[in-house]
């Protein structure tokens, strides 16, 4: 039976999965339809650590964005952010200080509208549509500039959406142009798919990358120096460096959680 839901933008077409609505109900999230459930299912069955990976990112992304407020960031400009819900950016930086600035850019109208009506009576957390190959239209969006001071430093944040840019759209060109406007003391955080280490793994994990190739957003799978490279001389990697999720300062409560060496993920610093 169709799902039908009145509040779905016209024009959008909800027979198709949506890569952030996936990752939503991969999060135990409720913002997703039966084409979502149903993938997410056909993608775990040929890669069963996956639901591990959407978690070890989630926890990466709660950690990075706390160590940020930390070194005093109050800025933060979520790309690919699909529907803050768990875990979300905004709930991180505003416990820290009630006044920190996100911005979150989705692609998925979906995504954007929930977003939108989650982030009601929040001055300080705003959604816009915008897609990460067009990096101007979200540096220059007038939502983004009447929100963030570009005189002080800002976190841009590309959590699990790098590895949906294909190599011919220059993903290496992208991460530039996001940090050419940015203060020094800035910060880039990334985490990115990135091969298993066995050989059932690597066969596992290429059937579900091939299912993903049936949908609007196919991935692209890349090494620690394949992401080292995208970020370019633009940023300084702040150590340890590119590595797995789970090893990138992990919270003691997180110690025995299962290793995910295919969650590659790193924080790097605007440089003069």
């Amino acid at each position: 039976m169709t799902e039908s839901y009145g509040w779905v933008p016209e024009g959008v077409d909800i027979a198709v999965p949506d890569a952030s609505r996936v990752y939503d109900y991969a999060l135990g999230g409720v913002h997703n339809f039966a084409v979502d459930r149903e993938f997410w299912h056909r993608a775990e069955k040929m890669f069963p650590e996956a639901r591990l990976v959407a978690r070890a990112n989630r926890a990466f992304l709660g950690r990075a964005v706390r160590r940020l407020t930390a070194l005093g960031v109050r800025q933060f400009l979520d790309i690919g952010s699909g529907i803050p819900t768990l875990g979300n950016v905004h709930e991180v930086a505003q416990d820290a200080d009630p006044e920190a600035r996100v911005m979150y850019v989705d692609i998925d109208p979906i995504a954007v509208q929930q977003s939108r009506s989650l982030l009601t009576g929040n001055p300080y957390a705003r959604v816009i549509e915008g897609d990460l190959r067009k990096p101007d239209s979200i540096l220059y969006h007038p939502d983004v500039l009447d929100l963030f001071d570009f005189s002080e430093p800002l976190a841009v944040l590309t959590v699990a959406v790098l590895h949906f840019v294909p190599d011919e759209a220059d993903p290496a060109a992208i991460l530039h142009r996001l940090g050419e406007p940015l203060v020094n003391g800035s910060y880039l955080v990334v985490s990115h798919l990135g091969p298993e280490v066995t050989p059932e793994g690597r066969e596992r994990q290429e059937l579900a990358r091939q299912l993903y190739e049936k949908t609007p957003t196919p991935v692209v799978i890349r090494t620690r120096e394949q992401i080292t490279a995208l970020i370019g001389d633009e940023f300084e990697l702040v150590e340890p460096g590119v590595v797995s999720a789970t090893d990138w300062h992990p919270d003691p409560d997180e110690a025995g959680e299962p290793p995910q060496p295919t969650a590659l993920v790193t924080l790097a610093r605007k440089q003069a």
